[in-house]
């Protein structure tokens, strides 16, 4: 994995939490919610930092797949100048798997947030404790998603 400090922790605390109490939980949401959501943002700019690096043909290939349960360009701000026909059809397909890799990643994440959100309603230790797990899972693929980001960096061509 990429062994950021902030996942580190996270994953960390996660792992802890899937065992505590109620009383526990109670307590440490908060540190938890804010754990959390500083290893998301970590991820998010070292995706983003990552994905600014491929080349201009890359950009354009993931620019021009379609946005299924994503934010709009999450962490691609290139927009196609139309000529579909330019891309090389290897690169489509490299854009594809990377677009399939964050996807994946990106519905881990709500699912576990979703998991949290109905954990807090119902004050379920169990719910709260799959939640860490699949923190952790979103975390994981997030990480895998960004190593395939940084592997396909240099792969098309760069606008001079």
């Amino acid at each position: 994995m990429l062994n950021i400090e902030e996942v580190e922790n996270a994953k960390a605390l996660m792992t802890e939490a899937v065992n505590w109490s109620v009383m526990r939980w109670l307590k440490e949401k908060k540190r938890v919610r804010k754990t959390s959501d500083i290893a998301n943002d970590k991820l998010d700019a070292v995706d983003r930092e990552v994905k600014a690096s491929w080349s201009d043909e890359l950009k354009a290939a993931y620019a021009e797949l379609p946005k299924i349960g994503m934010p709009a360009e999450q962490g691609v701000q290139q927009k196609s100048n139309g000529n579909k026909a330019a891309i090389d059809p290897e690169l489509i397909l490299l854009a594809k798997a990377l677009k399939q890799a964050d996807e994946e990643a990106y519905r881990a994440h709500l699912l576990a947030e979703d998991t949290f959100e109905r954990a807090e309603v119902r004050l379920s230790t169990s719910m709260a404790r799959e939640g860490s797990r699949q923190a952790i899972t979103s975390w994981e693929l997030k990480e895998k998603a960004i190593i395939k980001s940084q592997a396909a960096i240099g792969t098309g061509k760069t606008a001079s």
